[in-house]
């Protein structure tokens, strides 16, 4: 099972907290206090079976989570830089006109006055004032655009399609 596929990645364990194994993830999610919630996880790939949570707080932007497998600081160590997986399944809906970041990777990205392909979401870059879609284009720099309602006017996920209306000057930028 691949989790590019198949999972979404919650969270990536920056390093051990304190002696018991627990460990300090750092949120990947849109919805990170989901993390506080969750009772089990897979590391690295969907495949095998899940870990579970035994224990999770928040601790600053991060959660410190502790498994039931792991039990000291060595162990929980070894885990730096692991990724957490969910099923997509386990995923709740959204509202209407929201989208999480995995269903936008992969879209074809057109300027809708002109109809013009600017490129396709190569990933969606969380800046804090607000995302943006970096738009990989064919011999060009990436472009970065705002995930903004006046820019990002149209997601088809059916036709894997976004369509954007840019201001003017935003392509020179890139």
């Amino acid at each position: 099972m691949n989790p590019k596929d198949e999972g979404v990645a919650v969270g990536q364990v920056v390093g051990a907290q304190g002696l018991d194994g627990s460990v300090r993830v750092l949120p990947t999610t849109d919805f990170p206090e989901r993390l506080l919630r969750l009772r089990a996880v897979w590391w690295g790939t969907l495949q095998g079976d899940p870990q579970e949570v035994v224990a999770v707080r928040p601790h600053g932007r991060l959660v410190v989570m502790r498994f039931r497998t792991v039990s000291d600081r060595t162990a929980a160590e070894r885990l730096r830089g692991t990724v957490l997986w969910v099923p997509r399944q386990s995923l709740p809906p959204l509202p209407a006109g929201e989208y999480y970041w995995f269903q936008l990777t992969g879209l074809t990205v057109v300027e809708g006055a002109s109809g013009r392909m600017l490129g396709r979401v190569a990933r969606v870059l969380r800046t804090g004032a607000h995302d943006l879609l970096e738009v990989e284009r064919s011999g060009r720099p990436p472009l970065l655009i705002p995930a903004l309602r006046q820019m990002v006017r149209r997601v088809d996920l059916e036709q894997r399609r976004v369509e954007v209306e840019l201001p003017p000057g935003l392509e020179d930028l890139s």
